[in-house]
């Protein structure tokens, strides 16, 4: 993707700089840069971000014009952020489809106890009956 070419016009990558970046990069970045509707990003084929530096594959042109490949490597911290871009499908912030929601579970069956029931899992001691102890044999 050479230069004037957006990030919009081939599959890739779109990767915005900082402000700072550019500032500390200075002119020679510019000739990298690309214009969009988006904002001024670089219009990457490949990219690289393990470790502290981004490596990046850029399209160039040398001084008399002929395309050339171009290995771009700044470090992870002048990068504010990396969008991948496909043509083969839409690209972009679009409104979600409201996903349906899954159905409520049914009511208790029919054999269900009503909720404000005494429990049954939990001896009834309130009736002033003693449950039975079981003491261990003495040796």
């Amino acid at each position: 993707m050479g230069a004037g070419q957006t990030i919009g016009d081939r599959n890739g990558y779109a990767v915005f700089l900082f402000d700072h970046a550019l500032e500390t990069l200075g002119e020679p970045i510019k000739p990298y840069l690309c214009d969009g509707p988006v904002g001024t990003h670089l219009a990457c084929r490949e990219i690289d971000t393990a470790g502290g530096f981004v490596e990046m594959m850029l399209d160039g042109c040398d001084e008399s014009g002929a395309r050339q490949e171009v290995e771009l490597i700044v470090p992870t911290n002048m990068i504010r952020m990396i969008v991948s871009a496909r043509t083969e499908g839409s690209f972009g912030f679009v409104p979600r489809r409201a996903v349906p929601l899954e159905p409520a579970l049914p009511p208790t069956g029919p054999t269900a106890a009503p909720a404000d029931a005494q429990p049954q899992a939990v001896p009834d001691s309130g009736r002033g009956e003693t449950p039975p102890v079981q003491t261990p044999d003495k040796p």
